[in-house]
């Protein structure tokens, strides 16, 4: 049989950061050593107490669905989590989801649809596009490379950029894929522009704990004029080093949560339930040592990671967030990459996956030893 595909799934291509991924898995499998550098996962295990939380909850026999939008307890732990933010959060606006690339998924789905404006930073997160173009959007973008990947600099071109016609800006800092924080000031002119043309706002915070030099996170529905139209997505993977065990969250007003629950419930059906039990415990204080060890060893590696491709004259665009590094390549960047891969055996995301051509995205989420190696492999390939 030759199946009649959707035009939706047409608009989309895999997954580079996964194409990436599997081509490593692929080389390891053949014996090769490879330096992978691509996928976004803390190189942490998931921090004892949660892990125990989960074994708890089984063992309680939390194992059957759930309330399709989250056990109670962890919808109050989030609402608190996000009032100590500085946002106005109730239980009943949060919707737990597997993942908090499910909990933006439900969100463009229930905003977007054919031919709705969506503007994004560039560079910007891979999924982002895909899931506009699934929703059926068109796309508008703001370039930040030119301005070190800051926002601020660009605020009137983002003023340029959106008008009454758009329906939904993206907004994620810390970044993925520069590590870029967007000042207050920054994120104060997305809030004016906002208010200007009636427009939403999805706030994804996903690294907001990952953040260096004395930097402090600010969550965008937090602002005055933000409150009703902020969408802030976050979740368990990254802070927490929980890629594997799914679990995110939306905040939203309880329109949008009416909505895009009944998008949830004929889904996903739940989040997990032993899983939404550990979750409750990550977000207790109990889990605040594990958090800032990560944070600072990611600081660390950065700070390293500077200080190496420095020694090889190559100049970067310090992170301040996150645990990625856009390194400056050749004109054609898949090429610099599939060379990199193959020749040098690091394994790297190349920069117009996030429509950034000339970069490749670095991972830090690796040892001090197998960073120190990655960069002497490049360098020794003329890859550096």
């Amino acid at each position: 049989m030759n199946f009649d595909f959707s035009d939706r799934v047409g608009r989309v291509e895999p997954s580079a950061t996964l194409a990436i991924s599997n081509l490593a898995s692929e080389l390891e499998a053949q014996g090769e050593d490879v330096v992978d550098l691509s996928v976004g996962a803390p190189d942490f295990p998931t921090p004892d107490n949660i892990t125990q939380a989960a074994k708890d909850a089984l063992d309680a026999g939390h194992t059957s669905y759930t309330s399709s939008n989250g056990i109670p307890e962890l919808k109050d732990a989030i609402a608190a989590k996000l009032r100590g933010n500085g946002v106005d959060a109730e239980a009943d606006e949060v919707i737990v989801t597997p993942g908090g690339k499910q909990a933006l998924f439900e969100t463009f789905q229930t905003l977007v649809d054919d031919g709705d404006e969506v503007v994004l930073l560039d560079p910007a997160w891979v999924s982002y596009e895909a899931m506009v173009k699934l929703a059926g959007g068109t796309l508008s973008r703001v370039d930040l490379a030119q301005h070190d990947f800051r926002l601020e600099p660009a605020l009137d071109e983002l003023a340029e950029t959106v008008s009454d016609e758009t329906k939904l800006l993206v907004v994620n800092s810390p970044s993925n894929p520069t590590g870029g924080v967007f000042s207050d000031a920054a994120l104060e002119g997305v809030r004016d522009l906002a208010v200007e043309h009636d427009f939403a706002v999805i706030s994804d915070e996903i690294y907001e704990r990952i953040v260096y030099d004395g930097f402090e996170h600010t969550s965008l529905g937090s602002l005055d004029g933000m409150e009703d139209r902020t969408i802030t997505i976050n979740g368990f993977s990254k802070a927490f080093s929980m890629t594997g065990w799914r679990l995110g969250y939306l905040h939203a007003p309880s329109d949008l949560i009416a909505q895009a629950g009944k998008l949830h419930s004929h889904s996903v059906s739940c989040a997990v339930n032993f899983v939404q039990h550990a979750g409750v415990e990550a977000l207790s204080e109990r889990t605040d040592d594990d958090v800032e060890e990560m944070r600072q060893a990611f600081e660390a590696r950065r700070d390293m990671l500077v200080d190496l491709l420095a020694e090889h004259d190559v100049d970067v665009a310090v992170p301040k967030g996150a645990f990625y590094m856009m390194l400056p390549v050749d004109d054609d960047d898949q090429a610099w990459c599939e060379g990199a891969i193959q020749d040098a055996k690091v394994a790297t995301v190349p920069g117009s996956a996030f429509n950034a051509p000339g970069y490749a995205r670095i991972s830090y989420a690796a040892s001090e030893e197998r960073l120190r190696e990655a960069v002497e492999r490049l360098a020794e390939h003329d890859y550096i």
